[in-house]
This record gives structure tokens, sequence and C-alpha cells, in this order.
């Protein structure tokens, strides 16, 4: 897939799920397995640059005709995993999600009202074909959903400065079997210790769509974009993951003072780059 520009798209973080080619049905399998072989893939940013270049026609494009063809791939310990992009479903997905990002009016001058509406009926169409389909990769902008950090630990973590023409890279990666097992003690501790609320609903949803995958597959949280717009030095300090790690476990010992602490670090951690959104 041709680059669509060298202009580097920032703002969004990723949780991928490479899954192992036995996963994949045939035909799908036979089509990951020669794409794995290539030398040239395209990159997450070629992914979104593409999505964005489709918003600029008249009248936009806001989901793609047809599914990308696209995957990410990892070899781990000698299995070829693969995670699918999924663009046209994920477009669909994320359309749903606009009107709570975004005002009306905002929302009417970037995607025409009769746009969406033919965009959600031709989803609903297509879902009643594919009742079971779900994305390999979930997006967030402006932030990481402090319930994706359950799923990876601080030893996970890798965090590379970039030079020249290199950018800077932070992300975790784990085995699908240590993520569920990490959701599970968190809710655990979480429904033990605290009332309902949008962390508990975040976990068993993100848990949820981790009981899709194959057990051998690899969790991947990336910061992606978030990376060009956070400074080296706040990146080179940010240890969310170890301090929702840490939050978790002061709630299970009953140290709510130590928990308030942790929690504390996390909210200005990321009020610091929401505030940047704010910004622009």
């Amino acid at each position: 897939m041709p680059k669509v520009s060298s202009v580097i798209v920032p703002y969004a973080a990723y949780l991928r799920v490479y899954e192992p080619l036995a996963a994949f049905p045939e035909p799908e399998r036979g089509h990951w397995s020669r794409y794995a072989r290539r030398t040239e893939r395209p990159s997450y940013q070629d992914e979104l640059r593409r999505s964005l270049a489709d918003l600029l026609p008249t009248p936009p494009v806001p989901v793609p005709v047809q599914e990308s063809a696209e995957a990410f791939v990892l070899e781990v310990d000698g299995v070829v995993c693969v995670c699918p992009w999924r663009t046209r479903l994920r477009g669909w997905q994320a359309l749903q999600e606009l009107p709570e990002e975004l005002p009306n009016p905002v929302l009417d001058a970037m995607l025409p009202p009769v746009v969406r509406r033919q965009a959600s009926m031709d989803y609903e169409r297509w879902l009643a074909r594919n009742p079971d389909a779900r994305p390999w990769i979930r997006t967030a902008t402006w932030q990481v959903p402090l319930n994706w950090f359950v799923l990876v630990s601080d030893e996970e973590r890798r965090y590379e400065k970039g030079t020249g023409e290199i950018p800077p890279m932070l992300r975790y990666r784990t085995p699908m079997v240590q993520a569920r097992r990490r959701v599970a003690r968190a809710l655990r501790t979480l429904k033990d210790t605290i009332d309902e609320g949008p962390l508990i609903d975040g976990l068993v949803d993100v848990g949820r769509w981790l009981e899709e995958f194959h057990p051998r597959s690899l969790v991947e949280l990336d910061y992606g974009g978030l990376v060009h717009v956070l400074p080296a030095g706040d990146l080179e300090s940010d240890r969310s993951a170890a301090d929702v790690a840490a939050g978790v476990e002061a709630l299970r010992r009953g140290d709510g003072a130590a928990a308030g602490e942790a929690y504390g670090r996390l909210v200005e951690r990321w009020r610091a780059v929401r505030d940047r959104r704010s910004a622009n």
C-alpha cells in the first residue's frame, strides 16, 4: 500500500492482538501466510494517513468501500502472528462513537448527516451477515485508557528515544494468557473494594474482547502517535503500567492512601496529555 504522505499523524494509541496463523480459517490463513513473507509492510502511520485521506473528497468517504487486506506481523518463538487491520470494520465502529466526541455542528461539517446515515445502514446490513465480527485493534486518541495498562506489566515496557529519522517508541507486549490473568485479578480486587464505575466497566469490556482470540495470541499496547506530541522526558519517566499495578495491589491490601497516591500520579500524567488536546 503506497504512503499517502510523509507527514507524521499523531494523537492515537493502540491496543492490538496478534493471533497465530493457526487461528485463521482457510483461505484467510493462506493469505496471511503469503503476506507475512513480504519484505516490505506498511506501518500504523500509513494506515492512519490513508483513512484521513478518504475524508478529503466531497462527499467524504467515512468508511472504506472494501476491507483492508493489510496486517501487522510478528514472529514470536518461531510462530508467525498476525494482527489484521480490518480498517472498514473499525471505521464503522469509530463512526458510531463520533457523536460522543464532537459537537453536532463540527460533526455535521466534517461528515454530513446523509453520509453518516448511509454508512450506518451499510454497517447494519454487513453486521447482519457477520454477527461475530470483531476488530484486532482498538484505538484511543489523546490518551491510553487506564484499563489497558492492567493487561501489561512494567517489566514488559520497551522505550526507545529515537534518533534522526527513526521516531521514538513506547510499547508493551505480553502473552494473551498473562493479559487475561491480570484482568481477572484486577476485576476481583476492584469489585471487592470500590463501587461500580468507568474503570470496572472498561476492564470488563476489554476482558470480554480478549476472550475472542486464540490463547497463544500476543497483546500489544502501543503509544503510537502519542510519542510525537509528548516530550522525551515525559515518555522516559512514564511508568503508567507500574502505577496501575501499584494502585490495584494497594487496594487489595486495603491501603487506600497508597492507592490514592498511585491514582493521583496517573490522573496528573494523563490530564497533562489531554490538556495538549485542548491547546490544539
